[in-house]
């Protein structure tokens, strides 16, 4: 097994040994009650859209896994699986190994076989070249292509990455040069809207905040190191107020929140703050590994329901209803927010209507 194969497989176990601290500020986000909601369980659409894709649901399995042998090509089938039962988009993890060493191929490719009309998103960082853009497309026939950003990772990872110019050139290339949409996604660190008005800038439509709170690559990376740089444990901006600072950016911007998603009520206040889809990695990891794939299968089947029984709650029919749903932001979040010249009562009083 290669070096880069083996620590693909280091970062899943550690990602399960740290696991979520939940710190990603969605506790400071209360919807104003309805009492009147005038709508039924059956009048709500779960349908969205992230650019110009159309998912069935707002939940997604995120980047996780792939090109760590035998056993990253396990829990991607598994995961493909689950996706088709559940009539939900999937992200693979970083493709690039399988760029670099084509033996590990079958460990992405294998979503696709499984799962051969499902939502599919390819991955790649943002060293990518348009070139391996197009590959990694082509290898899983990807309905879309996230490039991520994990500066911080990259430099506490022993053998990661230390040159960071020309980020933003290489990704306006890519977007367009594939006729599918590309989404950048940070990893766990959360992103600000300077670097997403950059973004826009450039072309792009779709942006996963992955924001602080959820999976911490700073601790994976850091148990990987004899000298552990731990002022970065706590590194990042957490995820309720990414999705607010990027929204602020753009009405129309597509967003994915990320970054410790666990239950509907989580998923519901990342909506409310303007996600348009909620992406989930380290929580559904975690169920397949220690349970089973039946087990993730109706964990998310009643994710469904309960984001629906919300929804009524709320009186919102659909997801861009919810997105307008009143809501209050307190405690951390409000403070940052505030500091960071963002109103949050933009928030309080709106209406759906």
């Amino acid at each position: 097994m290669s070096n880069r194969a083996e620590r693909k497989l280091e970062h899943i176990q550690h990602a399960l040994t740290t696991g979520q601290d939940r710190t990603n500020g969605l506790e400071d986000i209360t919807f104003v009650h309805q009492s009147l909601p005038n709508v039924s369980v059956t009048d709500i659409d779960l349908s969205t859209k992230i650019g110009e894709l159309s998912l069935s649901s707002p939940i997604f399995i995120n980047a996780m896994t792939g090109g760590g042998g035998q056993s990253t090509l396990e829990i991607n089938k598994a995961l493909a699986n689950v996706a088709r039962e559940t009539n939900i988009a999937i992200a693979v993890g970083s493709q690039m190994s399988a760029l670099k060493d084509k033996e590990e191929r079958p460990t992405y490719e294998v979503i696709r076989k499984v799962n051969k009309s499902g939502i599919i998103i390819g991955n790649l960082g943002s060293e990518a070249t348009v070139e391996q853009a197009k590959q990694a497309v082509d290898m899983i026939e990807a309905n879309a292509l996230q490039i991520h950003l994990n500066v911080v990772q990259e430099l506490i990872m022993p053998e990661g990455d230390r040159d960071f110019t020309d980020v933003l050139n290489r990704i306006e290339k890519i977007v367009s040069a594939i006729p599918i949409p590309v989404i950048v996604k940070e990893v766990g660190f959360g992103m600000n809207k300077e670097v997403a008005k950059k973004l826009k800038e450039v072309g792009v439509c779709v942006v996963d905040v992955g924001g602080y709170g959820g999976t911490n690559f700073a601790k994976v990376e850091n148990l990987r190191r004899e000298s552990v740089l731990d002022y970065f444990n706590q590194w990042g901006i957490p995820t309720a107020a990414s999705i607010a600072e990027v929204r602020s950016v753009d009405e129309q911007m597509s967003i994915i929140g990320t970054g410790g998603i666990q239950n509907a009520l989580d998923i519901a206040k990342a909506i409310g703050l303007g996600a348009s889809a909620v992406g989930i990695s380290g929580y559904f990891l975690k169920v397949l590994i220690e349970q089973d794939a039946k087990k993730l299968t109706r964990l998310i089947e009643q994710m469904k329901l309960d984001l629906t029984l919300l929804m009524t709650a709320l009186g919102t029919r659909t997801i861009k209803e919810l997105q307008l749903a009143p809501l209050i932001i307190t405690g951390h979040t409000h403070h940052w927010l505030t500091e960071r010249g963002i109103d949050t009562k933009r928030y309080s009083l709106r209406t759906k209507e």
